[in-house]
């Protein structure tokens, strides 16, 4: 398969170039994913554009809002200090995103774009109540990451729109993040399932003021478990709060059975990953008091 390649130099070039061909050409972060496509045929563009060239799209900025640009590499939140107490499960789940080349490369925008049930970073920014933010020739529109993926590589960004950046408040006091991953070898693996958790607790350090979890590659789309975050809030934290926290989101989950896995288990998976995180978040919560 033979496209044109394309390297502007500034957002609105690669805009204007996304404008001018449309559903014919396809934005190129890290290309991890998308490569791969082009080269199994199974997409076919006339135009690459590549954002290689284009600045202002690899920042970390933490003020009000933590931004992360698209074209941030996997390896940058790995190694990101800025990110280390409260947004822990950031960093963990980077890292175990394939394996050093592919960190390298790799993209926060690609991830959220490619829209693959089983993205490792995608239910760590849903659990962060993230939004993402995409520009095309009509000018720029913010969208709650939770409900941009319809389904297996299909999002709400339009073809002439181009992902820049993804942004969630910061923490409130008192909170912490975990992610955790289960598949059948400890590298690069594609996750069974995998589970990000978002908790708050109250002065006391004992009830829970609010709980986000996310889970990824157990359903069509990443999702949140609401019937579980809700069960906790207001909750003392007690063990027995957090297996039925475990089990509550075992049982929105959506999973299906496979070569690697049955649906049975990887519901039991989300069932304790959930109750781990959860006791993971309380742990980090009470030793930075």
């Amino acid at each position: 398969m033979s496209f044109e390649y394309h390297e502007p130099t500034s957002v609105r070039e690669a805009v204007a170039l996304g404008a001018r061909y449309g559903a014919d050409a396809r934005f190129l972060a890290g290309g991890t994913d998308l490569l791969i496509q082009i080269r199994r045929g199974q997409l076919l563009p006339r135009h690459v554009v590549s954002l290689h060239r284009v600045p202002g799209l690899d920042a970390i900025e933490i003020n009000g809002m933590v931004t992360l640009g698209a074209r941030v590499t996997h390896r940058r939140l790995e190694r990101a200090t800025q990110l280390r107490g409260g947004l822990e499960a950031l960093i963990e789940s980077a890292e175990v995103v394939g394996g050093h080349q592919i960190r390298n490369v790799a993209t926060v925008g690609g991830n959220i774009v490619n829209a693959s049930p089983a993205a490792d970073v995608v239910p760590v920014l849903l659990a962060l109540d993230a939004e993402v933010t995409c520009l095309g020739p009509d000018g720029e529109r913010t969208l709650p990451l939770e409900g941009f993926a319809s389904a297996p590589g299909v999002t709400a960004r339009q073809a002439d729109e181009l992902l820049t950046s993804v942004r969630f408040h910061r923490l409130p006091p008192h909170s912490a993040t975990a992610f955790l991953k289960a598949g059948r070898r400890r590298a690069m693996e594609i996750s069974l399932v995998c589970v990000a958790v978002r908790l708050t607790l109250d002065a006391s350090l004992e009830r829970c003021l609010e709980a986000r979890i996310a889970l990824g590659a157990v359903a069509p789309t990443a999702l949140r478990a609401r019937a579980a975050e809700r069960g906790l809030q207001g909750r003392p934290l007690t063990a027995e709060a957090l297996r039925e926290a475990g089990r509550a989101a075992a049982g929105e989950a959506r999973p299906i059975s496979d070569v690697r896995a049955s649906a049975r288990y990887r519901a039991s998976l989300v069932a304790t990953l959930v109750e781990r995180a959860l006791a993971r978040c309380a742990e980090r919560i009470r030793r930075a008091a």
